[in-house]
């Protein structure tokens, strides 16, 4: 395994760098599940499989932010003991989160298939793409407990300052995710339900060679059989550092899965105009996420140790690096966008749908950077708590509001899609006042 990273010491921007790299490229190839499934959809198949696909996949999308963001708290607590000193109680966190996310699992393995019908319905999939969308549902609902295993683990090695091993686990999963959907989409013409068979093969694969890798190395504390099973002191830390942020990931994914409902009553060609623009967000937002991720480890390890002074340090630098890369998204995006839908999709109409959501996502961008970093910091702290508050109240009373009277007034995707920038410069103000409010109580009780 790679050495433990200690965030504690030392050079700030160095190793911050080199801990989010390996999470930057694994987001971009875990996005490339659904991008590829759209990109070869959009080749080789119909406008209701693309249709299908776009609507499917972000519904898997919210399940697996949902599962991902929940285990957040296996990291930060990972982080935080790490950072204190206390690596014994490693192996007894790694237990209890075995238990806690393979019952998880196995909940939403029956629960999916058996939904995806109203869960296409609730999503006002198009009549012509209903079908495509339920069975795309059902048969990734079927192997969605291979997608809670990856992040899992994921979270675990994170936690422990790893972020190579996710990396080279999802790389294999996307190559394996391409060569089925060439094989299903492109040869065998299966449509949506080629594509969801190819990303739950992946899935599976890239498990089993992550289960296989652990095995053959070693983790920097004792871990047994003994520990898998819930340790009610350990449940409770995970919960409430991540319960807040499942929750929170899981209202925001269905105030986009509103947007996208509401878009759906404009047609199929809206419908899967935004499909393409929402998978080149998947891909444009990767940077923001990445340091997201990165800075909740490295502030869980500087908090743990008391050293709250060098965690903002971090926050500083993470927001300046990530705003350079944010500039250069929203070049692409706003004066670019319909090159990059036209990866997607080949319908002329299509692309021009996209290009005109994505104007509005490239503004997101430039805010994002910042909101993002927050997010990751606060997170770190555990804090998580403001965190959700903050996210579902832009949602539900920014973004969506905005979204539906655009829709009412307009019906043009540009001006909907300009309810996703509202509700994060609504987020940024509740963060800048957290942050300051934060710094009066801890003035004067910092240590460097």
């Amino acid at each position: 395994m790679e050495q433990l990273r200690d965030f504690t010491k030392g050079p700030i921007l160095g190793p911050l760098l080199a801990f989010s790299m390996p999470i930057l490229l694994a987001l971009f190839l875990q996005s490339l599940y659904g991008a590829v499934d759209l990109l070869v959809v959009g080749k080789y198949a119909l406008s209701q499989d693309v249709s299908a696909v776009a609507i499917g996949s972000q519904l898997m999308q919210t399940v697996t932010g949902l599962v991902s963001s929940f285990a957040m708290g296996t990291t930060v607590l990972l982080g935080q003991k790490l950072g204190e000193g206390r690596r014994e109680e490693g192996g007894r966190i790694i237990g209890t989160s075995v238990v806690v996310f393979l019952l998880a699992g196995a909940v939403l393995t029956l629960a999916l298939p058996l939904l995806s019908g109203t869960l296409a319905r609730a999503m006002n999939a198009p009549a012509e793409a209903f079908a495509e969308t339920r069975r795309y549902v059902a048969i990734c609902g079927c192997g969605v407990l291979m997608i809670v295993a990856y992040n899992v683990l994921g979270s675990i090695l994170r936690g422990l300052g790893d972020s190579r091993t996710p990396l080279m686990t999802v790389a294999i999963a996307s190559v394996c995710n391409v060569a089925g959907d060439l094989v299903l989409v492109a040869l065998l013409h299966l449509g949506a339900a080629g594509a969801a068979l190819a990303t739950v093969f992946s899935q599976t694969v890239s498990v089993l060679v992550s289960l296989l890798v652990l095995r053959r190395r070693r983790l920097p504390f004792s871990f047994s059989k003994r520990d898998v099973r819930i340790e009610p002191p350990i449940l409770r830390r995970i919960v409430r550092f991540g319960a807040p942020v499942a929750l929170s990931d899981l209202l925001v994914g269905l105030s986009f899965l509103v947007i996208l409902a509401i878009v759906n009553r404009l047609g199929l060609t809206a419908s899967a105009g935004v499909g393409v623009a929402e998978k080149v967000c998947a891909f444009i937002m990767l940077i923001p996420i990445a340091f997201m991720q990165a800075m909740s480890s490295y502030v869980a390890q500087n908090h743990g140790a008391g050293k709250d002074a060098r965690a903002e340090r971090g926050l500083r630098i993470a927001v300046l690096v990530s705003t350079a890369f944010g500039a250069v998204m929203f070049w692409l995006s706003f004066f670019h966008g319909d090159l990059l839908c036209g990866i997607f999709a080949r319908d002329a109409e299509v692309i021009a749908a996209g290009y005109d959501y994505l104007r509005a996502y490239a503004i997101d961008c430039l805010l994002t950077c910042f909101l993002f970093c927050f997010v990751g910091f606060f997170n770190g702290l555990g804090e998580t708590a403001f965190v959700m508050v903050q996210s579902i109240a832009a949602a539900f009373l920014v973004r969506i509001p905005v979204a539906w009277w655009m829709s009412r007034t307009t019906g043009r995707l540009f001006f909907i899609g300009l309810g996703i920038p509202c509700s994060t410069v609504a987020q940024l103000v509740a963060c800048f006042a957290f942050y300051a409010r934060l710094r009066r109580r801890t003035q004067g009780q910092i240590k460097t």
